[in-house]
């Protein structure tokens, strides 16, 4: 039987790749996708999420959740994958007169069916956060939570000590690390071990389907911005990376530490801190990948492409 998958992400054209991959595996069902605000505006994500959807058009469509427009957001990703998130794909979408919170849907979903959904929490972790403050038992019923943020080592990429993900709402991270959920962190600077070449442009699906379409539109771009914002010859993916692990959870060597955010330090505010003291404390709350296979989650990512119709 296929496991119930929920993305939680802010698209971004590395989530607009994992929802593709996450849609076309078999091993999947993906029940729904939820926007949070991260990499745009909660507006703009929840936008990109539908435009997403709809481009793709999969047999099954998921639930779409939309992101709270009063979410708190410290920093956004615009600067690399500009105003839309989508580097100017400017893709249209239909007008739904119904509109369901992404925590309304994250927490419904998760309540149908205790301990047999896997969340992959692609972007800030508002939605989860208050999911959690909504009904406090349901981070119990949640089957399993893999969250792309954090470093291992660091260094951070939004501060000297912070990652993207955690420092855009790192009191939501906080209450999120602190929770009951079985959870596995994959952290920045081990993701970043599988970033994409180029070789990825020769797998992108046929440009008479529809994923062939959408990542067309978006994939170039987001080579040509890391290029040239960040002097990269390739582009990291950690929400795809995020899919493969979620699809094969031997591509990393995982071992348990006691995590937590930082939310008060004035210039550590938003580190990841993972206790790896051979003598601590406290108890172990996360799985933290400290390892990936890099060759074997690329080859993923790029074969998943090709089941992209």
């Amino acid at each position: 039987m296929a496991r119930k998958v929920i993305l939680d992400v802010d698209p971004g054209v590395s989530d607009a790749l994992a929802i593709c991959l996450a849609l076309n595996e078999p091993e999947f069902e993906v029940i729904a996708v939820t926007a949070t605000g991260g990499n745009v505006t909660p507006r703009i994500a929840s936008r990109n999420v539908q435009a997403i959807i709809e481009h793709l058009d999969p047999p099954r469509w998921p639930r779409i959740g939309f992101a709270d427009e009063q979410q708190p957001l410290h920093t956004d990703g615009r600067e690399l994958w500009g105003p839309d998130g989508l580097c100017g794909a400017s893709l249209r979408i239909a007008e739904l007169h119904q509109q369901h919170p992404s925590l309304k849907v994250l927490a419904e979903e998760i309540r149908a069916d205790p301990g047999g959904v896997t969340v992959i929490a692609g972007g800030p972790l508002s939605n989860l956060a208050a999911a959690f403050q909504y009904d406090p038992d349901l981070a119990l019923q949640l089957g399993h939570l893999i969250i792309v943020g954090g470093t291992l080592s660091g260094p951070g990429d939004v501060t000297a000590a912070a990652e993207f993900n955690i420092h855009c709402d790192p009191e939501s991270a906080q209450r999120v690390f602190r929770s009951p959920a079985t959870t596995t962190l994959l952290p920045r600077d081990v993701t970043s071990r599988a970033a994409m070449t180029f070789d990825l442009l020769n797998y992108l699906p046929d440009e008479r389907t529809n994923a062939g379409r959408l990542l067309r539109a978006i994939v170039p771009g987001a080579f040509q911005a890391f290029r040239q914002r960040l002097g990269l010859e390739g582009m990291y993916v950690p929400e795809a990376v995020a899919v493969a692990v979620a699809a094969n959870p031997n591509l990393v060597d995982a071992e348990a530490f006691p995590c937590d955010v930082e939310v008060e330090g004035t210039i550590t505010r938003g580190a990841t801190v993972i206790d790896r003291r051979p003598r601590t404390p406290d108890r172990p709350n996360m799985d933290v990948a400290i390892d990936i296979d890099a060759a074997a989650v690329v080859d993923y990512i790029q074969r998943g492409q090709q089941r992209a119709v």
